[in-house]
């Protein structure tokens, strides 16, 4: 038979190890949610070079002076098919440097950021017969005559951010 302080320690020692098996180790927090793998969803966006433009969209404005830009955002699936995104957008403008290595001169105005993320700014932004999303962008002191480059960058939800860079061509600026 063991003495009464052997058996005390062992005893003592026998409860720390199964305090020390049951121990869980701290998880790390959980990440950011990936989008369910679907072929589905959009794979790339564009500012649809079409239908962004440089614009007056104002009915008092008679001077055929520019309002801003309608930026018309595309966001595409596996196949190439127009589909819609969640997340939220920030559009950039810049002045156009001809023969440049990069063509964005100065930033003009500050971001412009638009949001996707409810049903409602999906209701308000989407344009079914262009199957795109339609921000309207106010920039005072536009011409019509000179070029832009205007980026946009895409954080959507969940996934990869999409970027897309157009450069404005005179030719494309409408007036009412």
């Amino acid at each position: 038979m063991l003495p009464a302080r052997t058996l005390t320690l062992l005893a003592l020692l026998l409860a720390a190890l199964s305090l020390s098996c049951g121990r869980s180790e701290r998880l790390p927090p959980p990440s950011r949610p990936q989008p369910v793998p679907s072929m589905f969803n959009p794979v790339s966006m564009r500012l649809h070079p079409t239908f962004t433009r440089v614009k007056s969209w104002t009915t008092e404005n008679n001077t055929g002076k520019p309002d801003g830009i309608e930026a018309e955002l595309e966001f595409s699936d596996l196949f190439s098919d127009p589909v819609k995104a969640e997340g939220r957008v920030i559009f950039e403008l810049y002045e156009y440097r001809k023969d440049a290595a990069d063509v964005r001169g100065a930033r003009i105005t500050t971001p412009f950021v638009g949001s996707l993320l409810t049903e409602d700014e999906q209701r308000a932004r989407w344009n079914r017969a262009t199957r795109t999303y339609s921000f309207k962008l106010a920039v005072p002191n536009l011409t019509a005559s000179r070029s832009y480059v205007l980026t946009a960058t895409f954080e959507p939800v969940a996934g990869n951010r999409f970027y897309s860079r157009i450069i404005l061509q005179p030719s494309t600026a409408s007036t009412p």
